[in-house]
């Protein structure tokens, strides 16, 4: 079996599942399977991008010392 009839059954079936799995149907679901398959080979292949790569920040040789975080303030009860 050629990569061709491979691709071309697994539509079929595909197309047979989507569909409820109804009986009797086969040579439209084949013939469906067989015109998607033909399409797919005439499609133009996607070449795949290049994976973008942040820049990095530069290494310093001193780190930064850490900020001092300052306590949050609380929210006043209103005055009655």
């Amino acid at each position: 079996m050629s990569v061709e009839e491979k691709r071309i059954r697994e539509f079929a079936y595909q197309i047979w599942e989507s569909e409820g799995k109804p009986e009797g149907q086969e040579s439209r679901h084949w013939d469906m399977a067989r015109k998607l398959a033909e399409a797919e080979a005439l499609a133009p292949k996607a070449t795949p991008r290049k994976a973008r790569t942040k820049p990095t920040a530069p290494v310093t040789a001193t780190p930064k010392p850490a900020a001092a975080k300052k306590p949050r303030a609380t929210k006043k009860p209103p005055v009655a």
